[in-house]
């Protein structure tokens, strides 16, 4: 098993979140989105910029900045 950035991550790949690497504003909000340690996700695509990249998460669909994305980490078989 990897531990990536969630930036890093292609589209159809799953892993589960390790860890949230920003504290703060922008931490509490990540969290408040349901993107917690231990939570299963899986990218659905990416923009044609690559930028947003939209997440499979709890059974909804949440885009996410790279930026943003770059503070997640996951860990991918």
């Amino acid at each position: 098993m990897r531990r990536i950035p969630m930036r890093q991550m292609k589209d159809n790949e799953s892993g589960t979140i390790a860890a949230i690497k920003v504290n703060g504003e922008l931490g509490r909000r990540i969290r408040d989105m349901g993107l917690v340690p231990g939570t299963p996700v899986k990218i659905q695509g990416r923009a044609p910029l690559y930028d947003p990249v939209a997440v499979r998460v709890m059974g909804f669909t949440l885009t996410l900045r790279n930026n943003e994305a770059d503070y997640i980490e996951i860990n991918v078989e």
